[in-house]
């Protein structure tokens, strides 16, 4: 699985899930977005199995995507979870800090744990490079790519003009040419960067990076309240901007529930037919606060303005506008028109603009587009 067929169902509504192992990392990243140490929070794992294992042949998840903390820090539980993913016919994918590359020789368990997974991706950046050299993360994926296995780099900088990300990402393609492609993100203001980082807005595409403020009327869509997120205490939101994660209690119109007490199906169908989640993904919070209360008050931040909506905005009536058959429509036509638009005009609004390309390197595109339209499973029903 390559990461363009990852960014490809990311649009899709309960076509993935991320699953947070452990808030436990080794490595002190001053960016870090969940804040880790190792003294941090370990998800229960028998209710991670639980909710593996409630996965059916017409009503799974496409992906699930193992995430942290340093999810290989639980390098059984990532073995395990991914074997019972793949019986179920859902594929893995796992994102790494790379603490295991500072060694010249990596762990026969977390060598299984790597190679039990369908996409592997490591995190790279001038904060992880303090503690895990450069060097080492990139014979680390040589030799997975030597191995047959699918990698990626998910890189972040200090904005799109970022020496660091201009030197790195041309180093990766002479040393890899297309084989590594890569998600390239900036730096936010949440977890440790908060009290240095500035949060940089959200562009909406190319013809958008100069605008000062973003036009709190127009329709933007929300791809990233698709797919569940278990958070390490079991919480499962619907969206993945770490705010939104770490909040307690969690935001009423961003909670599906707990892994704890809820299974795949309850958690799919509330996030498919959860009335306001629909319009947050079909029209996105700046415009729902423009149509549905005072669009001059609150945040101009997309994901800020998202959190608060119960505050900026008449939430029953929102409700009462994504219920019903008219909100499904509205969901299933802006999943498709996302889907259709790729993974790089995706990258363009969600990631750094100017590298959204390298999510695809050699230009090949998903046909995740068809998974939408003849409802696949993962796909909206």
């Amino acid at each position: 699985m390559e990461l363009v067929d990852l960014i490809s169902l990311r649009p899709v509504p309960c076509a993935g899930v991320l699953l947070m192992l452990t808030q436990r990392c080794p490595l002190h990243c001053a960016h870090c977005s969940t804040a880790s140490t190792m003294a941090g929070p370990q998800t229960d794992a028998a209710a991670l199995r639980r909710l593996v294992d409630s996965f059916g042949p017409e009503n799974r998840p496409e992906l699930v995507m193992f995430t942290g903390g340093e999810p290989l820090l639980r390098p059984g539980l990532v073995t395990e979870l991914a074997r019972a993913a793949a019986a179920r016919g859902v594929r893995t994918a796992l994102l790494s800090g790379m603490f295991f590359a500072r060694h010249e020789r990596v762990a026969p368990h977390i060598q299984e744990a790597i190679r039990s997974v369908d996409h592997f991706s490591a995190s790279l950046d001038r904060e992880h490079e303090r503690e895990v050299p450069r060097a080492e993360v990139l014979r680390t994926l040589a030799t997975l790519l030597d191995d047959g296995m699918a990698v990626s780099l998910h890189l972040t900088g200090h904005g799109a003009d970022d020496p660091y990300l201009a030197e790195v990402t041309a180093q990766v393609r002479r040393e890899f040419g297309d084989r590594v492609p890569m998600l390239v993100n900036e730096v936010r203001a949440v977890g440790r960067a908060t009290s240095w980082a500035t949060a940089a807005r959200i562009v909406t595409g190319p013809d958008e990076a100069s605008e000062s403020t973003p036009d709190r009327t127009r329709v933007l869509p929300c791809a990233m309240a698709a797919w569940p997120v278990v958070a390490a205490d079991g919480t499962v939101l619907a969206c993945c901007g770490q705010d939104a994660v770490d909040r307690r209690p969690a935001p009423e119109h961003l909670l599906l529930g707990n892994i704890a007490d809820d299974d795949w199906p309850t958690l799919r169908e509330r996030a498919m037919n959860s009335p306001e989640l629909r319009m947050i993904r079909a029209l996105g919070p700046l415009h729902l606060r423009s149509r549905f209360g005072d669009g001059d008050a609150g945040p101009d931040d997309y994901c800020a303005a998202c959190l608060a909506l119960p505050q900026s905005t008449d939430l029953p009536a929102i409700r009462a506008f994504g219920a019903g058959p008219a909100g499904e429509l509205l969901d299933r036509h802006a999943t498709r028109t996302q889907a259709e638009a790729g993974p790089v005009a995706l990258m363009r609004r969600f990631g750094c603009a100017k590298y959204a390309e390298l999510v695809a390197p050699s230009g090949v595109s998903s046909g995740v587009s068809s998974g939408v339209s003849s409802g696949a499973p993962g796909g909206p029903r």
